[in-house]
């Protein structure tokens, strides 16, 4: 006898009433909120992320709150909430961290319809090299129809202090954009 063939996988969706309740937050507080999502394992990719959030939370771009989740533990919720994204990981075999890579599986659907149109900005860290890092979060950020804020800011080897600038320069540029409705 043969098996009959399985039903097509549904895409997850997030309840309709979570959804009003984070669009009620969202008119209430009329802060924008920028959530940094990071898979940062290394000193190098750390010291990235800590002036990401450094420039972000400066004292110049107050009224953004910055909400701070790694890859692992952020989900679909943190996403919807969001009204931009600053997204971190080394290059790992010619690609985006697995954290990161697993952060975007379990957000891509229920995002999907909710987000598009909302900036991002990204840093790589590589031993040697990051274009395929870079190229696999451009194109799940294409499907999920962000735009990119800034350039990617991509560093090989150990941090220089112009990096770290960079990366400062990420975070505040993304933060600042969004006070300005950018």
């Amino acid at each position: 006898m043969a098996a009959s063939p399985s039903p097509a996988p549904q895409a997850a969706t997030v309840c309709p009433a979570v959804l009003a309740s984070i669009r009620r937050r969202r008119e209430i507080s009329g802060v924008p909120r920028l959530l940094i999502v990071h898979h940062t394992p290394s000193p190098p990719t750390h010291t990235l992320f800590e002036a990401v959030r450094a420039g972000a939370s400066d004292p110049e771009v107050a009224g953004v709150d910055v909400v701070v989740r790694p890859a692992l533990t952020c989900g679909a919720v943190d996403v919807l909430e969001a009204d931009g994204y600053l997204l971190g990981t080394p290059a790992n075999l010619g690609y985006m961290s697995g954290a990161l890579k697993h952060f975007f599986d379990t957000t891509y659907y229920p995002c999907l319809d909710a987000t598009g149109g909302r900036p991002y900005g990204l840093w790589v860290h590589g031993n040697n090299d990051a274009d395929g890092a870079v190229a696999a979060v451009e194109r799940i950020v294409t499907g999920l129809r962000w735009r990119a804020a800034q350039a990617p800011v991509v560093v090989i080897g150990p941090p220089s202090a112009a990096d770290t600038e960079a990366c400062w320069e990420l975070g505040a540029a993304t933060a600042a954009g969004l006070l300005l409705g950018a």
